[in-house]
């Protein structure tokens, strides 16, 4: 039997009691389960409370209750022990996760009957040059975002290849995404969607000031060294959106494939396709079969 580990954003509204019918399911079923040390506190459960650092020796799986922001952070966390992450919905769009709240029960049934498979999700490494030495590293499941702050001053993009020159861009910024990313904030900057089984990098421009500047798909193994310069001194890196890194005139961002992907759980009878439509357009998807 599986011991499988639950961590909550206790932000989120019902998030603590989510996980506590979820804690009582497993037991009921005779599963072994550990909670984070913050939700044991919560649940009054310090015989299952563990630190989440300690997940990796422990677990064979991870319940992550939360929204997308949470999946991403988790994602990132446990990618290097190859921990697969089965994520509840507690936010609003879910684009990730692939459980519901209201149906708990056939999450957890699934799961203990190995009615699921793992799919591996293509993450990026991120290294900020300065003078030829790497300040900052970071590991991005969605993107890795080049932007101008708040001054209303654009930024210019220099992006290679390989060694190859691709372009230079003038505008708010670029966007390097995995296809997972390829459905947040590439997207919204006109950006293709792409099948997370394609293993390939998008680079999209962010607000691009001129008529010929389109996003471009790259070879999954490419090494991307984009060149940063502006007049003023608001220059930022972001990874997922939620670390961030202050940049200088001068300074490379080198993105290229994590030797470590994200592992994703996944049900057999819904497809992506089924996952865009639904969530893109505002609708509900079942988490039960086939989605209807």
């Amino acid at each position: 039997m599986k011991t499988i580990g639950i961590t909550v954003n206790q932000s989120k509204p019902k998030g603590v009691q989510v996980a506590e019918q979820l804690v009582h399911l497993l037991e009921k079923r005779k599963a072994k389960v550990v909670v984070d040390a913050a939700l044991a506190t919560q649940l009054k459960r310090p015989d299952l409370g563990l630190e989440l650092e300690h997940f990796a020796d422990h677990v064979q799986l991870v319940f992550v209750l939360g929204g997308d922001g949470t999946l991403l952070g988790m994602a990132r966390r446990f990618a290097e022990a190859q921990l697969p992450i089965l994520g509840f919905n507690l936010g609003q769009l879910g684009f990730l996760s692939e459980a519901e709240p209201d149906d708990l029960s056939m999450a957890v049934d699934r799961v203990l009957k190995g009615d699921y498979f793992i799919e591996q999700r293509l993450m990026l490494k991120a290294e900020v040059l300065r003078d030829g030495a790497v300040i900052e590293t970071g590991t991005a499941l969605n993107d890795i975002g080049i932007a101008k702050g708040s001054f209303g001053r654009m930024i210019q993009c220099t992006a290679y290849m390989d060694g190859m020159f691709l372009g230079t861009y003038s505008g708010d910024g670029l966007i390097v995404s995995t296809p997972t990313g390829s459905t947040a904030y590439s997207l919204s900057c006109g950006g293709p969607i792409v099948h997370p089984g394609i293993q390939v990098l998008l680079l999209t421009p962010i607000c691009p000031h001129t008529l010929t500047s389109r996003p471009m798909v790259l070879p999954a193994e490419a090494v991307l060294e984009i060149h940063v310069s502006a007049v003023h001194h608001e220059m930022g890196i972001t990874i997922d959106g939620q670390i961030g890194y202050c940049l200088k005139e001068g300074d490379v961002v080198r993105v290229k494939r994590s030797r470590t992907p994200a592992h994703l759980i996944k049900w057999q009878d819904r497809s992506f396709f089924e996952v865009v439509r639904k969530k893109l357009q505002g609708e509900s998807v079942d988490s039960r079969v086939g989605g209807k």
